[in-house]
């Protein structure tokens, strides 16, 4: 039996000069005890669904037409009053980030009571004890301690894990589940994914999953539905429609899934997606990148070599040192990063990867241990035009693109501010020269660099990032999680364009990244860290066919099954 019917549902949101149509005609079911997963690009329309199921569309948009049904009863013309009595009791949702959905000032205790006791006529000692278990059930070691904390004392992983439980307090009868695993580790998503799947089961509840993670869908969903720009393009068994698809939008999506049981030299271009990502036009960037400003000193061994490098953060303070309490971040970790080749980090977070690329690049100080890039030690380097020399060596790529972009910056400037800074070019006209040349190089064209930050998409933002960290021309270049909040097919185009401009551009690479299907495809060489420790380094395809420590192990064997997935597309090296 059905648990909730979508029929025909339209949901538009009205300008004053045109009105745009989120969701087209789209029509699915989702039944007790199942999973359906909801798959598709950014702006494909699968939140918009999710807020229409659940009553939150955001002012204009509106339902324009179709129906829909909780067990049989017309839900999306109910007052306001009694959606709002749904939500929770019968209906519950799981947020993609769940620091936003949680309230700092409160514990999470009061947080499970209060959602309680407006849904469940309990008392509120029975709501505690209730909240407790609910604690348990999710799998949070001592709930009777944790959940008088606040949301900050817990790890991203155990966060959502609250997140679910309060979205399961009511006992609802449908749970959506917006995003759920986007940002956690390969660990992490394989509990949240377990535990998820285990509660649906156990308590018979309906589950709509809404995801651009292929993964996902192929681990826990039992029918998938592809939305492509508001439209419903392929619907059916989870099998059927990743094994054999029918739309030319579903193969695409799923030839540009990174694969970690082959290795591929490009992920497919399929041009029903990529269309916007082709460069505008072939730009020949070597006539202003490989000139006497990159004429760098050259390197006979690695080009990076790091050794036994420390580094431990004070936790508290104390003028006795005795009473002082450190973290340790980074332990004895050492590995050689050769010029011209890609070096993978990967981990849990937390693992100490990131740490690592701060301390390379002198954002942080060791506390012990050194980084010799190239010829010069950078640990002694105390004179600042010596610093500033070396920084412009090595660029940094970050995960948030618009948190690394001055929003009140045009993005031309934002590109060229690095190259006047470090005074690459003559005069004014050769800096708009390079900009432009950058801009068309990945793929956005030199009118982007007229525009701000906002007026553009997470991909696009990416490859101004990537534009920015070129302009200085560097040969070190250090990608921190760069496509791990994208879709499937942009992460692809990213990919592809960093192996592009490696090739091109004689590019030396440190690739962090807790996507091991990612990795696989981007490196040579891969070191696995493991709470500040580097546990081991192997060559890329060794790792993944015969990896040596336990922890490697444990890694791989979590990752999201991609058996189901269709190999039509793809072509191995």
């Amino acid at each position: 039996m059905s648990v909730l019917d979508i029929k025909d549902l339209t949901v538009e949101f009205p300008s004053r000069k045109s009105v745009f149509v989120a969701v087209d005609d789209v029509t699915l079911s989702v039944e007790a005890g199942k999973v359906l997963g909801v798959v598709g690009e950014s702006g494909a329309g699968k939140s918009t669904v999710g807020n229409a199921v659940i009553g939150l569309l955001q002012e204009p948009g509106h339902i324009a037409q179709g129906e829909i049904y909780l067990h049989g009863a017309r839900i999306d013309q109910l007052p306001y009053s009694e959606k709002r009595r749904l939500r929770g009791r019968k209906i519950g949702m799981i947020f993609q980030d769940p620091l936003t959905s949680l309230d700092p000032l409160q514990t999470v205790e009061s947080q499970l009571v209060e959602t309680i006791r407006t849904h469940l006529p309990l008392s509120s000692r029975a709501a505690r004890k209730r909240a407790v278990e609910l604690i348990d059930a999710v799998g949070i070691p001592n709930p009777g301690e944790r959940v008088k904390q606040y949301p900050h004392q817990f790890s991203g992983g155990m966060r959502q894990r609250v997140v679910i439980a309060l979205a399961l307090c009511a006992e609802p009868e449908l749970v959506i589940a917006d995003e759920p695993t986007t940002a956690l580790d390969v660990s992490i998503q394989a509990q949240i994914l377990d535990l998820m799947k285990r509660l649906c089961e156990e308590r018979n509840v309906a589950m709509m999953v809404i995801t651009h993670d292929m993964g996902v869908i192929a681990d826990i969903t039992d029918h998938v539905a592809v939305m492509y720009q508001g439209r419903l393009v392929e619907y059916g068994e989870t099998r059927q429609v990743l094994g054999t698809p029918n739309h030319a939008y579903t193969q695409s999506l799923i030839s540009a899934v990174p694969r970690h049981d082959v290795r591929v030299e490009r992920f497919p271009v399929v041009n029903y997606i990529e269309k916007a990502g082709t460069p505008q036009k072939q730009i020949d960037i070597s006539t202003h990148w490989l000139g006497k400003v990159r004429d760098y000193e050259k390197v006979t061994g690695p080009l990076v070599q790091v050794r036994d490098l420390d580094m431990r953060f004070e936790t508290r303070g104390s003028v006795f040192p005795s009473r002082r309490k450190y973290f340790q971040a980074v332990r004895k970790v050492s590995f050689d990063i050769q010029e011209g080749e890609t070096f993978g980090l990967v981990g849990e977070s937390g693992s100490g990867k990131s740490t690592i690329a701060r301390l390379i690049t002198g954002l942080y100080q060791p506390s012990g241990g050194s980084v010799q890039f190239g010829t010069t030690e950078l640990t002694s380097l105390k004179n600042r035009k010596e610093v500033l020399a070396m920084r412009r060596q090595m660029q940094m790529i970050f995960q948030d693109p618009f948190s690394s972009l001055n929003a009140r910056m045009r993005v031309r400037e934002i590109i060229a501010e690095p190259i006047r800074f470090h005074r690459l070019a003559s005069g004014n006209a050769e800096v708009r020269q390079i900009v432009d040349d950058l801009l068309d190089h990945v793929g956005l064209g030199a009118q982007a660099g007229k525009k701000f930050p906002h007026e553009f998409s997470g991909g696009q933002r990416q490859r101004i990032s990537i534009a920015r960290a070129l302009a200085t021309r560097p040969r070190f270049l250090i990608c921190d999680e760069p496509t791990s909040a994208l879709d499937v097919s942009i992460q692809a185009q990213i990919l592809n364009l960093l192996k592009d401009l490696q090739e091109e551009l004689g590019l030396t690479m440190l690739f962090i990244s807790h996507d091991l299907a990612v990795i696989r495809q981007m490196c040579n060489r891969v070191g696995v860290m493991r709470n500040g420790d580097l546990c081991e380094v192997a060559d890329c395809d060794r790792l993944f066919e015969a990896p040596q420590h336990a922890y490697t192990r444990e890694l791989l064997s979590l990752m999201p099954s991609l058996d189901l997935l269709s190999r039509a597309n793809l072509e191995t090296v």
